[in-house]
């Protein structure tokens, strides 16, 4: 056999392999090496699936119910190497129906996979379409799975993560660099195709940690499919805010986002200041600019800049550029070039109190959202707005509730960390 097990105890496993060499060139050899570690991964997987079956027959006790030893069942469980064969002890309480098995809830197996298999391929389902997972494996790992399965196991792994959040597990942090000084909040949606409501809101949300002299260190991440009334999201986030205000009550917590008005009725409750999203502003700026003038482009550009300058650095700047657009007279009074001034006035009009930029950069508080408008992107827009792609609303929180963990940065491993330490113990 090219493969087979030399010894095995509690302590070690090992392994030996036969790796034929064969005429071909190097990509054939290095495919016939894989095979065989394929094969040994599945024979070492299997001993170590041993190590959690139950030490005797004695009835167990599991969330305080007594269950009594019924035999042993075969299971095939899916691993990284292969599925595996293995005929594991399976229980059953006084009242019968259905059976446990002790080995799948100390091994921490999820359905039929193994931990490592599942966190693998709910991860690349996170990153690109089931069919693009199935190539991957075939291609790459040398498994032949299904569309279907692949669906199925990537729900399981979101069950596991719902279930990991609605315990009140707290995430730690990664080690920072720099003492944290500030906390920005922001919020923004995208749309996103739902199978039966059309193009719908999916909401995204951040959490930026920045040092005293603005470094960003460390953000957030969460994502919440479309929902009437945004409840579900806006819960994480206040989740995600009171864990970050319990571990650093002293500092500043303030809100950027663009002019939404139900953005900041949520931030004004939990922020101190407000900044609203410069670049939003500066894009306003640029239409009056091509309304006052429309025939000159250095004119335009050199205006731009001064008002730029002024607004982002100038105390009441935002007001002063206000009286200044409502009092200028346009010198072609076109529909699309008032239109463009009055788009500028009733926008500054409504948030020229969250434009204080000048104090913004002298204490180094970030004045874009860009951070939050990028996470529409990377969290909602490259996975789930493909070319003919429409979802369910509960398979697109899967999905974008583990897009949230993997790119906060180390929350992907904790989740794992945490779900196999917190695995039900058997009492034996």
């Amino acid at each position: 056999m090219p493969a087979s097990i030399v010894s095995s105890n509690r302590e070690k496993i090992v392994l030996q392999i036969e790796i034929p060499i064969e005429a071909g060139n190097m990509l054939d050899l290095e495919n016939s090496l894989q095979k065989t570690l394929n094969d040994a991964g599945q024979l070492g997987t299997q001993e170590l699936l041993g190590l959690f079956e139950p030490a005797n027959k004695e009835p167990i006790v599991v969330n305080k119910q007594k269950w009594s030893y019924k035999g042993k069942v075969l299971k095939h469980y899916e691993s990284m190497y292969g599925k595996i064969p293995f005929k594991r002890s399976v229980y059953q309480g006084v009242r019968g129906g259905v059976t446990l098995s002790p080995l799948d809830i100390d091994a921490g197996i999820v359905g039929s996979a193994t931990p490592k298999f599942a966190k693998s391929l709910a991860w690349k389902y996170s990153q690109m379409p089931a069919p693009a997972v199935k190539e991957d494996f075939e291609a790459n790992h040398q498994r032949t799975l299904s569309n279907s399965y692949i669906k199925h196991l990537s729900d399981r792994v979101g069950a596991l993560i719902e279930e990991h959040s609605d315990a009140d597990h707290d995430y730690d942090l990664p080690q920072l660099d720099k003492p944290v000084s500030t906390v920005a909040i922001g919020l923004d949606g995208t749309c996103m195709l739902l199978c039966e409501e059309g193009w719908r809101e999916a909401m995204c949300g951040t959490l930026s940690l920045y040092s005293a002299d603005g470094d960003r260190l460390h953000t957030i991440y969460i994502g919440s499919a479309p929902e009437y009334g945004k409840e579900s999201f806006l819960t994480k986030l206040n989740d995600e805010i009171t864990a970050l205000k319990q571990k650093y009550p002293q500092v500043t917590y303030i809100g950027v986002a663009d002019g939404a008005k139900e953005n900041w009725r949520f931030l004004k409750q939990h922020t101190s200041g407000q900044i609203l999203d410069f670049y939003h502003a500066s894009e306003y700026l640029g239409g009056v600019a091509e309304a006052l003038f429309p025939t000159s482009k250095a004119k335009r550009k050199l205006w731009l800049e001064d008002r730029l300058h002024c607004l982002k650095h100038k105390r009441g700047g935002a007001k002063k550029i206000l009286h200044e657009i409502e009092s200028a007279e346009l010198p072609k009074k076109t529909t699309a070039l008032i239109e463009k001034r009055y788009k500028a006035v009733t926008y500054f009009t409504n948030n020229h109190q969250l434009m204080n930029y000048h104090q913004a950069i002298k204490r180094h508080w970030p004045i874009g959202s860009g951070v939050t408008e990028a996470a529409c992107k990377t969290l909602v827009k490259q996975r789930l707005c493909s070319s003919g792609m429409r979802w369910k609303a509960t398979g697109a929180e899967v999905l974008l509730n583990t897009r949230s963990l993997i790119q906060s940065k180390g929350r992907w491993e904790q989740l794992w960390t945490n779900i196999l330490s917190g695995k039900q113990k058997v009492d034996l």
